[in-house]
């Protein structure tokens, strides 16, 4: 019996992507172990960190797998490493900057397994005690773009038309169907996963939760989000991406419009570099003037990060950090 028991495939696979962030991923690995009753598997991706995350893991998880990429692959390409040798019957993709409570895992195991249409589900993300993250989105379209880039969905967050791309109008309290289900808590049921594929690798980092979503959506599921349970993303999960402040940046507008060329073609991809580029452009003058009058240094840096992406969409130029 104990033989035939070791042989049995886990309920869940659970798969962290870290890049240099060894203490906050040794606690999320700590809390998945303390926090879970189903039968799990942990797959740990490390894309080359050099804070030794690997040695770490090994030496206080030994029962955790470890791919140990000897370069940066990207979250998109190292979740697939992952997927591709993952045996749960659900995967659960996790953010290593996550610390799992509430029995989280157990508790949305149980509700994605009484409805088959689910694809994909997500639950609270808590930033701090009393702050819920606004996690989920909607498809990303030259009209949600612009209302993002000239903050006219967040001044009328309360408008459903306005307020779109992020669901401002929405307090995460309730459960709903969404587009986009945030990649730090992604939890997708096999059968989904080999019908629809793993990520696009051409997505380093960015919007490529909005891509599998909106695949996985094609193939007739729905992506959903519950208020059942929460996670913990700690620090407002930019840790990782803090590291190389510029290079995310940049970085996130490059992912989007490679989304833009993949479904809206040649005409959708000039349309939103246009839009970025406008952005941009506005955003260099304005934080530049800003920063010559005032001693704050986030107007400078508002105003650097603005200047890398006129860069980027005039020069093909990418910071390299």
């Amino acid at each position: 019996m104990i033989a035939k028991a070791r042989k049995m495939k886990p309920l869940v696979s659970v798969i962290i992507v870290n890049w240099n962030v060894r203490d906050m991923v040794l606690d999320c690995i700590g809390s998945i172990i303390e926090q879970t009753r189903s039968t799990y598997e942990i797959i740990v991706v490390d894309n080359d960190s050099s804070d030794g995350s690997v040695d770490a893991i090994k030496d206080k998880f030994s029962s955790v797998k470890i791919i140990a990429n000897d370069s940066n692959r990207g979250f998109a390409a190292a979740n697939n490493q992952a997927l591709a040798v993952s045996q749960g019957e659900y995967v659960l993709l996790l953010n290593p900057d996550t610390l799992v409570v509430d029995n989280a895992i157990d508790k949305m195991l149980q509700w994605i397994q009484q409805d088959s249409s689910i694809g994909c589900g997500g639950c609270q993300v808590f930033e701090s005690e009393n702050v819920i993250q606004n996690t989920c989105f909607s498809d990303m379209t030259v009209w949600s773009t612009f209302l993002v880039l000239t903050g006219l969905a967040r001044v009328s967050k309360s408008s459903r038309f306005w307020g779109k791309p992020h669901y401002y109008w929405w307090d995460r309290r309730t459960e709903m169907e969404v587009d986009v289900v945030s990649g730090m808590f992604m939890l997708v049921p096999r059968k989904v996963l080999e019908e629809v594929g793993g990520m696009d690798d051409d997505f380093f980092v960015y919007a490529e939760e909005a891509d599998w979503c909106r695949r996985i959506r094609a193939h007739g599921y729905r992506c959903v989000f519950t208020p059942l349970t929460h996670v913990v993303h700690r620090d407002g999960g930019n840790k990782s991406t803090d590291q190389i402040l510029a290079k995310m940046y940049v970085q996130l507008q490059k992912s989007k419009l490679i989304y833009a060329r993949k479904y809206y073609g040649l005409l959708g991809y000039l349309e939103f570099r246009f839009l970025y580029f406008a952005s941009m452009l506005m955003r260099s003058v304005l934080f530049v003037i800003l920063s010559l009058f005032t001693q704050q240094g986030g107007f400078r840096t508002k105003a650097f990060l603005a200047i890398q992406g006129l860069k980027f969409h005039t020069f093909g130029k990418e910071p390299s950090k």
